[in-house]
């Protein structure tokens, strides 16, 4: 390899893949999710209509769907053994996405099916955060669907459905995304012929990272700093003379809105009317008018616009769920999206090894060292 060999620093601009499953463009600010514009699927379709999409390629019949669900709710049941893992993360107080991790890995002992990672995922989540809180894991209910249980395992308490239509537009918003770091790492794992616990346990762990899906809880902890709308130009335009990123703003693919922010918009324009505190929407809608006026003040150029987050950080919030599970959350979707990658790369598999250009010194020769036998 040469000193003039074309390096591509994280890949980009690197093709890696040919997928049937989501088409990011980044330029036009819009995300396909197997042939449906995300924000006509992902308001309309349940998560399991959504899940059985990208696994089989069509939307399912009324018989396939009814089956489905059925299956999911057959393998709900946490394992004594996750159980009492979860009760030992617990009592370490770990990162509930540590929690997930290691959690995760116990799904191994009753299955290696993709129905029972996306079914199980979510009961590990709910179970850890009441685990957290000193309180008992909710079984779930074979009646409730994906969303539906979820909200009830968290709770205790049945939701209505405004709550349950809005999980499910975010579940079916985040599902999937492209090659981005998680999803790559799932089907480098694929790759090599390991097991799907394996590849969803290495993307939760991609995940995790801030710069990845880490990071939707500082949106909504700078709305709640403004507090009121006359403060929203003096704290932003504080943060951005600091030389500190308003989260929420800017996306490493898109250079215009974030497809995502406007469905999630509009989702949680819905719960908020609906459900929900309206002077906390209408504040945050202020923030981001603010923020967009600012970037384009300071960062002319930029094209920093609304990304996922900052509507993810709003709905989540306000369907009760407390910052820590944001990313968990997340994960409990992406993970049908990992599933599908890994599926379709099983189909025409090739071990995903791309190579390296060597920058370190050469010619060295051993020699022993004084005091050591040689």
């Amino acid at each position: 390899m040469t000193s003039d060999t074309l390096i591509s620093s994280g890949l980009d601009g690197v093709v890696a893949a040919r997928t049937r499953l989501s088409q990011v463009d980044g330029d036009a600010g819009e995300l396909i999710i197997a042939g449906f514009p995300v924000g006509d699927l992902a308001a309309h379709a349940t998560f399991e209509e959504t899940t059985w999409l990208l696994w089989h390629g069509d939307l399912p019949t009324g018989a396939e769907l009814e089956s489905f669900r059925a299956d999911l709710a057959a393998h709900r049941e946490l394992p004594p053994a996750t159980v009492a893992v979860l009760r030992e993360c617990a009592g370490a107080r770990i990162d509930p996405m540590d929690a997930l991790r290691i959690a995760l890995g116990t799904v191994s002992l009753v299955s290696t099916e993709a129905v029972a990672i996306v079914a199980l995922a979510p009961a590990i989540v709910a179970a850890y955060a009441r685990l957290l809180e000193g309180l008992t894991p909710v079984a779930p209910r074979a009646d409730l669907g994906h969303a539906a249980n979820y909200l009830y395992m968290l709770t205790g308490v049945e939701p209505d459905a405004e709550r349950v239509r809005a999980l499910e537009t975010y579940l079916n918003t985040v599902i999937d995304h492209g090659l981005n770091a998680s999803t790559f790492t799932c089907r480098v794992i694929i790759s090599t012929g390991s097991d799907l616990v394996s590849a969803i346990v290495g993307a939760v762990g991609a995940l995790k990272g801030p710069l990845h899906g880490g990071a939707p809880g500082p949106a909504l902890e700078t709305v709640f700093k403004i507090g009121e709308a006359a403060r929203a130009e003096g704290v932003l335009r504080a943060k951005i003379e600091a030389g500190e990123r308003l989260m929420g703003f800017g996306h490493r693919v898109y250079k215009v809105r974030d497809p995502r922010a406007d469905v999630l918009a509009a989702a949680a324009e819905r719960l908020f009317t609906r459900a929900g505190d309206m002077r906390l929407y209408a504040l945050a809608r202020h923030v981001e008018r603010t923020a967009l006026a600012l970037l384009d003040e300071y960062k002319a150029g930029r094209r920093l616009k609304t990304n996922v987050e900052f509507y993810t950080a709003l709905l989540l919030h306000g369907l009760g769920l407390d910052v820590p599970l944001f990313t968990p959350t997340f994960a409990i979707s992406r993970a049908s999206g990992w599933i599908a990658h890994a599926i379709e790369q099983r189909a025409a598999n090739r071990l995903i090894r791309p190579t390296s250009e060597y920058v370190g010194p050469r010619g060295r020769r051993w020699q022993a060292h004084a005091g050591i036998a040689g």
